[in-house]
């Protein structure tokens, strides 16, 4: 693994990549005149206030990704955790498939479809960033346990940008949440042995909550909400036997810089 790397992971370079995806996107995203609680109105509000800054932050970090050959350390695990804590991310996933059952699809225009899909982008970037290259450089210097807590904490903190267009304390639930919800993504790598399918799971559950909310959701939304909350609670659980016996820390040599 070391030989392909290009750059040494140091903790500055995960945190200086981390300040400048959100510096992108917020531009953006800022530029485009489109406020956060305006975004789910139109396609053209969703596409220009999140959809285009997702597209260019995509190129931006596949581009630096291979310039400090960090793939295989973003990507994989050297080791798999324990199994059974995979029940979180499958009660995320159930809670998903409530989200579109009870969405109102004839709401739906193509232009709104076609943005939405642009959304699963999400996967990629922010997983890419947070527990990816930002967890890459934190192992680098950091025991495991706070690779996980700053590697959520910091992709809740992601979501503070949301306060320039909705209200302060349904941002700062958001937060909470997003902290929640990246413990879940933390999980999906260390079970499964990639963020691979941490970035599926994230980015099909960012469409599906841009979903329910366009038009008026079904009956059983609310069933999705609550198995959404049992996941998080029981991976906030779980994250501790994940995390036990880890032993992803790594100081490569490399012919790099």
């Amino acid at each position: 693994m070391s030989a392909a790397l290009n750059v040494r992971p140091r903790v500055w370079i995960g945190l200086a990549i981390y300040v400048g995806y959100l510096v992108v996107v917020f531009s953006i995203q800022l530029l485009s005149g489109v406020r956060y609680d305006e975004l789910g109105k139109s396609g053209s509000n969703l596409f220009f206030g999140a959809g285009l800054s997702l597209i260019i932050a995509t190129v931006l970090l596949a581009l630096t990704t291979s310039l400090l050959g960090w793939w295989r350390p973003a990507l994989f695990e050297r080791h798999r955790s324990v199994r059974w804590p995979i029940i979180a991310p499958i009660l995320m996933a159930v809670a998903l498939v409530f989200n579109l059952i009870s969405t109102d699809w004839a709401a739906y225009d193509g232009a709104f479809f076609a943005a939405s899909l642009v959304i699963l982008l999400v996967g990629f970037t922010e997983e890419i960033t947070t527990r990816g290259l930002l967890l890459t450089g934190l192992r680098s210097r950091l025991s495991e346990v706070w690779v996980w807590l700053l590697t959520s904490v910091l992709f809740g903190a992601m979501h503070l940008l949301n306060a320039t267009g909705q209200a302060l304390g349904a941002t700062i639930q958001q937060v909470v949440f997003a902290f929640i919800a990246g413990t879940v993504f933390y999980i999906v790598r260390r079970v499964t042995g990639t963020l691979i399918w941490a970035m599926v799971l994230h980015g099909l559950w960012d469409f599906s909550t841009f979903a329910v909310t366009h038009g008026t959701p079904g009956p059983l939304a609310g069933i999705g909400a609550a198995i959404n909350l049992i996941a998080g609670v029981f991976a906030l659980i779980a994250v501790a036997f994940v995390i036990r016996g880890a032993d992803e820390r790594h100081t490569p040599v490399t012919a790099g810089r």
